[in-house]
């Protein structure tokens, strides 16, 4: 099939933000298949991977609001999940296979608290071997479970808060306030070898990605009921209502030149190089533009045009 057949075959509709509550076993890109089978679009793609393990909110963009993942500025994840002490495992979570147990005493509540203290703010991690990082084009899970091993250059991420919620030994319970690429696996695995008992993470719920929160996320099987009933879209997040930006509206002769890529003039009010959501006189989304020295709004992605939603 040619890109143009491909693109003949795209089901019209709105743009926007949908959240997907994922199940464990989902993997994230199950989730963005069955998207593109709910609304008849290729153009579908997710907002930061959840594990096959772990569950919770899994922003989907669809449609043209694939053009403004780059421009969706907060990206920070909180998450909940729980950690076993005493065990290790070579995906660093409870799928894996057991690579050691430990067999004296675990620490007591204390003791974890100094060491969660020591993982604030800027850290280093090692990424899993488990994982969707790629070494030479390769995924780093490819090569795990071909029984390969590979250096993995630490990546520097950031951890705003981490909370122990509850313990009762073996397995305490925490809340992660974090940077985006940040494994909370591999918080646990690092909390276990500090502590020196070795631990892995049993489960994982993300409770926020960036502005999308969970409890406006829906598990697959009530979304795909809404798509069989045809009121899917009915689902979808705004684009304008995700970006956080100032919003301006734009005249019908001011939206014909920005979809052509076109200037206008910028309201007295904003700054220059400042970023906006310019609307069509319909409401839609049409562009995010910056304000150019001189006055003038310059489109940095513009839309196509777009049905409005059912």
């Amino acid at each position: 099939m040619t890109k143009r057949s491909r693109r003949a075959l795209e089901k019209p509709g709105p743009a926007g933000f949908l959240l997907v509550d994922k199940p464990s076993g989902w993997t994230s890109h199950d989730v963005v298949d069955a998207a593109r089978g709910w609304f008849g679009t290729r153009r579908v793609g997710h907002l930061g991977t959840l594990d096959p393990l772990a569950t919770g909110v899994l922003p989907l963009a669809i449609r043209a609001a694939t053009k403004l993942v780059p421009y969706v500025t907060d990206n920070r994840k909180s998450y909940v999940g729980s950690i076993e002490f005493g065990v290790e495992t070579d995906t660093l979570d409870a799928e894996g296979q057991v690579l050691s147990r430990h067999e004296g005493a675990l620490p007591e509540r204390a003791a974890i608290e100094r060491a969660l203290a020591g993982f604030l703010g800027e850290i280093e991690q090692v990424p899993p071997m488990y994982s969707a990082v790629k070494r030479a084009g390769v995924p780093l899970h490819k090569l795990a479970r071909a029984g390969k091993q590979v250096e993995r250059a630490p990546k520097k991420v950031r951890i705003d808060r981490v909370e122990l919620i509850s313990y009762r030994a073996p397995i305490a319970e925490l809340e992660v306030d974090c940077s985006p690429g940040t494994y909370v696996r591999t918080l646990a695995d690092d909390l276990g070898r500090l502590l020196g008992c070795g631990a892995h993470l049993r489960n994982l719920r993300r409770r926020r990605s960036g502005p999308f929160a969970l409890d406006a996320a829906l598990p697959p099987d009530q979304l795909a009921e809404a798509a069989e009933a045809g009121k899917i879209e009915r689902y979808l997040v705004p684009a304008a209502d995700v970006l956080g930006l100032e919003v301006v509206q734009l005249g019908p002769e001011e939206a014909r030149r920005v979809e052509h890529g076109g200037e206008v003039g910028a309201p007295a009010r904003l700054v220059a190089g400042a970023r906006v959501a310019a609307l069509k006189p319909g409401g839609d989304l049409l562009a995010v533009m910056e304000v150019m020295p001189g006055r003038r709004l310059k489109p940095l992605r513009v839309l196509q045009s777009v049905a409005p939603a059912g």
